[in-house]
């Protein structure tokens, strides 16, 4: 299905639900009826097929035509009862009982009470900043269900006990009631459609192409047609929250998760990784963790992660609704709230340390080479470092600014503020330069920064997003002994407005499906290499990764990306979800688009079209 069709589909979805909600599920009701009609029809004809060919080859009657049929028939009745008796893995993490954590039991069963909901039959802690209820199927397509809940050890961490109750609520609302109980029917469904998709998938039988050909153009048209419901069902899971806990806060606990999640990954993460400099063996980041997420967020940090979130519009990647329409429909304004003063670690009672050092030996075990090619490449920096501060007095502009972005690698707290203005001294618009100067400057000289960002917009094109998005921060924070102005914002506001459209149309480019055309090796000096080739060790899933340069109209000087990774481990909706993260956290000097080897690109276009892989490094394992 195309992506504009799927996107119509979703629109006619959720105005039938709009419009009449009852009539509206009976058709979800239905359509999801034939998916099981096609297996029990399959199942049926295969049996029939079996019932017949059986005998009329024991009774003499061989031939190749009733042979082969026989073997289709197999392999159709194969498939089918495949789809019928789906087994699931079980969720990651390790099973706590009511005897280790008895407050966190009695407090799921205070809530369950109070939600109408089914038993949980198992619950599991893990290192993710994440809670989750899963029901998958007992019996496969047919009957039954097992409710699990992930509880991730650094939200506990995070929030205090009125918080993660509030987010205990919201994932316990998803099975309440009756309206509950259909929509994780209709979730249970997609999640066997899903499974029994990707276990067919490098099945190359008849049977099994049949059955995929059908979820090719079943599955997207399930999905478009059951987004609405999954939507509500967010909304209603957040007012089941806001009614038991608080619309406060259950908001809270939504800005809070969003603001240390963004933390996690772009401070706490960086400067974990970074002890390896100084340590050869692997260091557990749970107990580090635990401190600091006891502490209240920078309010600079705080204040842009909750803008970036609040911006983030509600879309159709994924059925949570946005921060701001979610804090808007449980009637509260988007504000940083009081920080938690300290976790809910309480609940897991007197097992809570044993429990953080449980999970940081794991942590230790499963990163332990990753660490070691950390410790070495931080090694390398070390050195290149010492080298160009060596020949300061010779470099040019680019080479400063490498300099400084090294020595930030080894050290975010090291003063750079010098280098920036030395290699400006040498290169008077130099676009990194000034952006590394902005970074460098004390947030109350409004004028200063203010000055640079100017500078930076007329320097280069490339960088307005980026200036645009610091001035306007800039001059919608409240700063002490400075006036509002609403001229110089409104001025602002215009051109960050038109950088963004030109940043859309790049990303358009990026995104075009002719992935392969105006491509060029990648340029990348061999830190930066090095740089992009630790980040992917320490991402598991990746087996091998391509990197090209994709020349753009729309910015010609600029250097952008595509990013190829092979996840055979993964689904469909975990390579989207990773890829996502990578294009984040990929530290390449521009924007870069990261696809996954599947149907588009293949494999086979990915090897043909991006060249030599650059990870594994040429003469590792692979």
């Amino acid at each position: 299905m195309e992506h504009a069709d799927f996107v119509h589909m979703v629109r006619v979805s959720e105005q039938a639900s709009a419009q009449d909600s009852k009539a509206y599920r009976r058709g979800v009701a239905l359509f999801a009826a034939l998916g099981y009609a096609w297996v029990i029809g399959c199942l049926v004809l295969a049996g029939g097929l079996v019932a017949w060919l059986v005998p009329q080859l024991l009774h003499g009657r061989f031939r190749f035509g009733l042979l082969w049929g026989l073997l289709g028939a197999l392999g159709l009745l194969w498939a089918s009862l495949r789809a019928l008796w789906l087994r699931f893995d079980a969720p990651e993490g390790v099973a706590i009982t009511a005897q280790e954590a008895p407050a966190l039991f009695e407090a799921l069963e205070r809530i369950r009470k109070k939600v109408h909901g089914p038993a949980i039959d198992t619950v599991y802690l893990d290192g993710d900043f994440n809670a989750s209820i899963r029901q998958t199927p007992r019996w496969g397509l047919f009957g039954g269900a097992v409710n699990t809940l992930t509880l991730g050890l650094p939200l506990l961490m995070a929030l205090d006990k009125p918080r993660l109750l509030a987010v205990l609520t919201h994932e316990y609302g998803h099975l309440r009631g009756d309206h509950g109980r259909f929509a994780a029917w209709i979730y249970r469904t997609r999640l066997s459609w899903m499974k029994l998709h990707d276990s067919l998938r490098d099945d190359e039988n008849i049977a099994s192409a049949a059955t995929q050909a059908f979820l090719k153009w079943y599955f997207p048209r399930f999905a478009a047609k059951t987004f609405a419901l999954a939507r509500q069902d967010e909304y209603e899971a957040d007012r089941i929250a806001g009614r038991l806990l608080g619309g406060d806060v259950a908001a809270a606990a939504l800005v809070e998760i969003e603001v240390k999640n963004a933390w996690l990954h772009q401070r706490f993460w960086a400067d974990h990784w970074r002890r390896a400099a100084n340590a050869e063996l692997p260091v557990g980041p749970f107990e580090s963790m635990r401190v600091q997420l006891s502490l209240a967020p920078e309010p600079g940090f705080a204040q842009e992660a909750l803008r970036l979130a609040l911006a983030r519009l509600s879309d159709l990647d994924d059925t949570h609704p946005g921060l701001r329409d979610r804090v808007a429909a449980l009637g509260v304004q988007p504000v940083l709230p009081d920080w938690s003063r300290r976790g809910a670690l309480s609940l897991l009672g007197d097992g809570a340390a044993r429990w953080i050092a449980h999970f940081d030996k794991q942590w230790c075990r499963e990163n332990a080479s990753r660490w070691k090619l950390q410790h070495a490449w931080l090694a390398r920096v070390r050195e290149r470092v010492k080298v160009l501060a060596a020949s300061r007095a010779n470099s040019n502009a680019g080479e400063l600014v490498e300099e400084a972005s090294l020595s930030r690698q080894l050290d975010p707290n090291i003063e750079l503020r010098p280098l920036y203005e030395l290699a400006l001294q040498r290169s008077a618009e130099h676009p990194a330069a000034l952006q590394g100067l902005v970074q460098t400057l004390p947030e109350g000289d409004r004028v200063a920064r203010l000055q640079a960002l100017q500078r930076l917009w007329t320097a280069s094109q490339d960088y307005r997003w980026w200036a645009t998005r610091m001035a306007v921060n800039e001059l919608e924070t409240p700063r002490a002994g400075f006036a509002h102005d609403a001229a110089a914002l409104k001025l602002w506001r215009e051109r960050r407005k038109e950088a963004s459209e030109a940043e859309e149309r790049a990303w358009e480019e990026l995104r075009d499906p002719s992935y392969f055309s105006r491509v060029t090796r990648h340029d990348l000096s061999s830190f930066e290499l090095g740089e992009v080739q630790a980040e992917l060790s320490r991402c598991q899933p990746v087996v091998r990764a391509w990197l090209v340069c994709k020349a753009l109209r729309e910015f010609p000087r600029r250097r952008a990306y595509l990013a190829f990774v092979e996840l055979p481990a993964l689904g469909d909706e975990d390579r989207y979800e990773l890829c996502r993260w990578l294009e984040r956290t990929l530290s390449v000097p521009g924007p870069v688009l990261v696809l996954w080897a599947g149907e588009s690109p293949t494999l086979e276009d990915i090897r043909r079209g991006a060249f030599e892989p650059i990870y594994p490094q040429i003469g590792s394992a692979s």
